[in-house]
């Protein structure tokens, strides 16, 4: 467990703590209105739902493309000595976001389809 722990430390660090602190507080919030719309299987937390995860979907794509640039800076400033880690580590930095987000968009969307059939 320890292991599991240090590994999703490290995942939220190597992504950009601002983006993927965030978009783990959105995967929480979509499960929290999940768990709250099989309770109460109202229009108002499907919408929701739908929002928090889609939000959580182009704000994780932002990041790429933030993370992107970061490392197009990065490797342009080496003036054409291009260390082959410091490329894959750059690429692995600006991917983590969007994974994340694509997850978070998942696990909503599931949840609505659910919901959906659930309700007819």
């Amino acid at each position: 467990m320890r292991i599991l722990n240090l590994n999703i430390m490290n995942l939220i660090n190597e992504g950009g703590p601002f983006f993927m602190v965030s978009l783990l507080i959105l995967l929480l919030i979509s499960i929290f209105f999940l768990i709250k719309s099989f309770k109460d299987n109202s229009e108002k937390n499907t919408k929701l739902l739908k929002a928090i995860s889609l939000f959580a979907l182009v704000f994780g794509f932002f990041g790429f493309m933030l993370g992107l640039v970061n490392a197009l800076d990065a490797i342009e400033s080496l003036n054409g000595s291009v260390n082959p880690s410091i490329l894959s580590g750059g690429f692995k930095r600006s991917i983590l976001p969007p994974l994340l987000g694509t997850l978070t968009f998942l696990v909503g969307r599931l949840g609505v389809i659910v919901l959906l059939w659930i309700k007819k």
